[in-house]
């Protein structure tokens, strides 16, 4: 990883860490690195948003380094994430960006780039940006006159056809449902609504107002509290909510007990199953996914295949494994037969589809995958010893400890943060009180161990 790009693109506090000069540099040098070898045909970039404050402040600085190379753009405005995944490989153009911080709070943003497949950049070709920002390099050769860049306003018609393609994966007839859906105040604020009341479906909303400040506060697929309200006050079939870029879903049954991205990557998968449309007969999820998940996938003859937390690190087993779908707890799930992203559109006619050809209730389905509850804690060590704890031996002994306790009726992660020196411990049990003992325990010896070394 780089020193600009995260696991996600560049993300920083509007206009202070993510300054529109660092924009226009992105722009720039982004749009030069990824369309160089375009054989010489006329370069398009797609260029979407979410509803923040500091949107059009970004837009207008990473499209100038864009049009300064000489190539196009086509502004595509407020869209999820998603969408511009698919855009970009359904208009033909040489990549695609989105500005967006996902679920972070309004101040801050961040810009990802997709490839004319729609995939995220690899490693080298961010590290390839980010030796020309750094360096301040300059250019071969700079257009001028006839050669630069123009803006093509594509708005309209870009929703449209999001729409419509997030309607074609719909795998039965879903009118007459009562969906409750969050907006976030986020960028799935128009065509969620749209793509759902197409499909026949009775669609109420919450947080569907941006103000440019309003995004994921108290909202989305992150603050479920409200949905889980309004889902019972509405007597809806279900809710669905989505995070600020809608890459993402979390939904809330009729009761408004929460469905995690876990659960709804298990129903997926299990109908998948029965229609022999599992590839590989594989899910592929992330070493946070809940044990429950695991033993569902078990039960079903389904191969649940772990990766390291991030859904890059998904889509790359997914691609290695030919596994048509994965995810993660958080709700970023990717149905590879649709999209190359986390697609919560897609994914929430995909959990619609399901309820709707099982004639139960959601609650009933979701019942149907055990979660055990989980800890999570965040403990601060050395950064030295983050990836080295099992050396130190009263914390490898307290953890065996645990791990024989829990012997497959529960189980313990010990995992480093990437960013912080942090390691989090994350415990897996029948009972939340005592697992929240055991991992308060094991913080405890992990801090004395750092005191003594």
């Amino acid at each position: 990883m780089g020193k600009l790009f995260g696991t996600d693109g560049v993300r920083g506090i509007a206009n202070t860490e993510l300054t529109p000069e660092m924009a226009y540099n992105l722009g720039k040098y982004g749009s030069y690195v990824l369309t160089r070898h375009s054989d010489g045909h006329s370069t398009k970039i797609l260029v979407g948003r979410d509803t923040r404050i500091s949107g059009d402040m970004l837009e207008s600085a990473l499209v100038a380094g864009i049009l300064s190379t000489g190539a196009d753009v086509y502004l595509v405005g407020e869209i999820p994430t998603p969408a511009i995944a698919y855009l970009t490989r359904k208009y033909g153009a040489d990549a695609g960006v989105v500005i967006s911080a996902s679920h972070n709070s309004f101040e801050y943003n961040g810009i990802k780039f997709f490839n004319k497949d729609g995939f995220k950049l690899s490693d080298e070709i961010e590290d390839e940006i980010e030796s020309y920002i750094l360096a301040d390099a300059q250019l071969e050769e700079v257009p001028n006159g006839v050669s630069l860049g123009r803006i093509v306003r594509n708005i309209e018609n870009a929703e449209n056809d999001y729409v419509n393609f997030a309607i074609s994966s719909a795998m039965t007839d879903i009118s007459g449902l009562k969906v409750a859906v969050d907006c976030a105040n986020g960028a799935s604020f128009k065509v969620a609504p749209e793509a759902l009341r197409r499909l026949g479906v009775d669609v109420i909303t919450i947080h569907d107002n941006p103000d440019g400040i309003n995004i994921n506060d108290g909202c989305g697929s992150t603050h479920i509290e409200k949905l889980q309200k309004f889902v019972c006050e509405k007597e809806a079939d279900i809710g669905l909510a989505f995070d600020g870029d809608a890459d993402r879903l979390i939904a809330v049954d009729e009761k408004g007990n929460i469905i995690d991205g876990d659960v709804i990557m298990g129903l997926i998968s299990m109908h998948l199953k029965s229609k022999g449309e599992l590839t590989q007969n594989k899910l592929i999820g992330t070493v946070m996914s809940n044990l429950g998940l695991v033993k569902f996938c078990e039960k079903h003859g389904i191969e649940f295949v772990q990766t390291k937390v991030g859904d890059r690190y998904v889509l790359e087993k997914m691609i290695e494994t030919g596994a048509c779908i994965g995810g993660e707890q958080s709700g970023h799930i990717i149905c590879f037969n649709f999209n190359t992203t986390g697609d919560g559109l897609v994914s929430a006619i995909a959990l619609l589809s399901v309820l709707e050809l099982s004639g139960k209730k959601a609650s009933e389905i979701a019942s149907e995958i055990t979660i055990l509850p989980q800890v999570l804690l965040n403990v601060k060590v050395k950064n030295e010893y983050k990836k080295r704890l099992m050396e130190i031996k009263e914390v490898a002994e307290a953890a065996c400890a645990l791990n024989k306790k829990y012997n497959g009726a529960g189980r313990l992660l010990l995992r480093p943060s990437g960013t912080e020196p942090l390691v989090r411990i994350m415990i897996e049990g029948q009972d939340i009180d005592e697992i929240s003992r055991d991992a308060q325990s094991l913080a405890n010896v992990v801090e004395k161990a750092m005191m003594n070394l």
